[in-house]
């Protein structure tokens, strides 16, 4: 028996020791970049004028595939034609259906594929939360900034359309999402073309005005405008991943750069469960919402597998260098603590989105009346695909739900497989680190998975190098005011990301 004991005792030693070796010698990816402050903003109200301006035109998309005011869209375009005279002058400059905009600015080599810079007109209703200063044209841009929030605002600070200038931000709706990027193209393209800089292949700027409601009339026309002209892109950027700042990613003690090279896919399915109906005083012994309450508990106790993906492992491997110990001996020995690590990853709801595809019961209709049994009950459940699962799998998960069940499922929406994996190891990826660290030097960057979905989706017909990211250092309740409340973004990101859409303009053949 003591011989036992110490033979379980040495295979112990063995492995705890090749745990710590392992944890030790594993690569991580070294954060190189510098501890300067990086490059500082060049005070620039005139620009800083032009965004609050587009702000204050309210082109909110909303309804069924785009059904909405397009008076303000018709606004729009042309303040952009006033503000920018000389983007329109120097590119060429096309409408796609009617709303849409692509710009092209010529390179010297036309051999070489163009690059294409994304964003979107659009933005979603600004909610009926109250304001707190109706005061409108407010210009102050020297006022001495306020620090970021720290917490989701209940009320607006000004009406959500005023595009006011105060406290070192820029407020309203659309100012992160997303006229705040598109202005900061529009503007490093007007830059281009004062400066008289030649980029060496074709620039193009392309700006959807229907993301919010999927893009249907406005992306994908445009994706297939330059498919049919046989236009096929080196690199495609959009948004998608943001710059956290420091102390808002659990465990990494530094900003974080986060690039989308994937989106998650997207599948909604109404469920309708068929029972007896009648009246509340003589219920039947399993009514319809009971029925529907059993698979819906089915749904949210068994769900889809998790997995680590190679864009997620490369996402770790990026970051976990700056993580507490046991994250990196989790990490580094895989062969071993892949359960354990899934197991914690799946306990936190935005981990969880990184590994698994994720199940959200959203809506649900039952009967009119408290004492009214209905016949047929429905519910919608929504699932959000990792990249490596198909719908089809996300069908027959429903399908064995719903087993024993008398159902009619029906996919709404516009069901969509999980996007490509864009690669890393190209130029169009390795800019981004160089832009990235151009203005926040001490930032680590990292591919990521998006969440939610964009309008780059659309392009991979025309290009396999697709990434979505935003420049902008923020916080997680900054975050939140995008589709919320008090949206705003700050002077000094609005110019930053100026100088990197700048930086990446110039410097991509360099």
């Amino acid at each position: 028996m003591k011989k036992f004991f110490l033979a379980v005792l040495g295979i112990l030693v063995i492995v705890v020791a090749v745990l710590l070796i392992k944890t030790y010698i594993y690569p991580f990816k070294k954060n190189t970049a510098g501890t300067s402050e990086g490059w500082k903003p060049v005070k620039n109200d005139s620009a800083v004028m032009r965004l609050s301006g587009g702000i204050k035109i309210p082109t909110v998309s909303t309804g069924s595939l785009g059904e909405f005011n397009y008076v303000p869209f018709d606004q729009f375009k042309e303040y952009l034609k006033t503000s920018y005279p000389l983007v329109y002058q120097h590119t060429e400059n096309t409408e796609v259906n009617t709303h849409a905009l692509v710009f092209r600015l010529k390179g010297s080599d036309p051999k070489l594929e163009p690059v294409l810079f994304l964003s979107h007109m659009d933005v979603v209703p600004p909610g009926d939360a109250d304001v707190k200063s109706k005061e409108q044209n407010i210009f102050r841009p020297d006022d001495k900034p306020l620090p970021p929030v720290s917490k989701v605002a209940e009320d607006w600070d000004f009406e959500p359309f005023s595009g006011n200038v105060a406290n070192g931000r820029i407020y309203g709706r659309g100012a992160i999402d997303m006229k705040g990027m598109l202005f900061s193209l529009m503007e490093s393209m007007n830059t281009m073309i004062k400066s008289k800089t030649v980029p060496k292949r074709d620039i193009y700027l392309a700006f959807g005005f229907d993301e919010e409601v999927g893009g249907q009339k406005g992306a994908i026309q445009i994706a297939d405008y330059f498919k049919k002209k046989g236009v096929r892109f080196d690199a495609v950027y959009d948004e998608g991943g943001l710059i956290m700042r420091k102390g808002n990613v659990a465990g990494i003690d530094s900003d974080v750069a986060v690039v989308g090279c994937a989106e998650k896919g997207f599948l909604s399915a109404k469920i309708k469960v068929k029972g007896l109906g009648g009246h509340s005083s003589m219920p039947p012994m399993e009514s319809a919402i009971g029925k529907a309450a059993v698979i819906m508990q089915r749904l949210e106790d068994h769900q889809m597998k998790p997995t680590i993906t190679p864009l997620i492992k490369n996402f770790f491997d990026n970051i976990g260098g700056g993580m507490p110990f046991f994250n990196r001996l989790a990490i580094a020995n895989q062969w071993l603590l892949k359960p354990v690590l899934l197991s914690q990853l799946t306990k936190n709801n935005t981990t969880n989105a990184l590994v698994r595809t994720t199940t959200a019961l959203t809506m649900m209709k039952g009967s009119d009346g408290t004492n009214v049994l209905s016949p047929e009950v429905e519910f919608v459940v929504n699932f959000r695909l990792l990249p490596g699962d198909t719908a089809k799998e996300v069908r027959e998960h429903i399908a064995k739900a719903t087993e024993g069940f008398d159902v009619e499922v029906e996919e709404i929406d516009n069901t969509r497989e999980a996007s490509a994996v864009s690669p890393t190891n190209t130029k169009a990826y390795q800019l981004i680190e160089t832009g990235v660290n151009e203005i926040y030097p001490g930032a680590i960057v990292t591919p990521y998975l998006t969440m939610a979905g964009t309008d780059a989706y659309k392009y991979q017909i025309v290009s396999e190098n697709i990434y979505r990211f935003m420049p902008i250092k923020i916080n997680s309740s900054e975050q939140q005011s995008i589709h919320s409340t008090n949206e705003y973004i700050s002077i000094e990101n609005y110019l930053k990301m100026i100088h990197y859409f700048e930086y990446m303009m110039k410097n991509y053949d360099k």
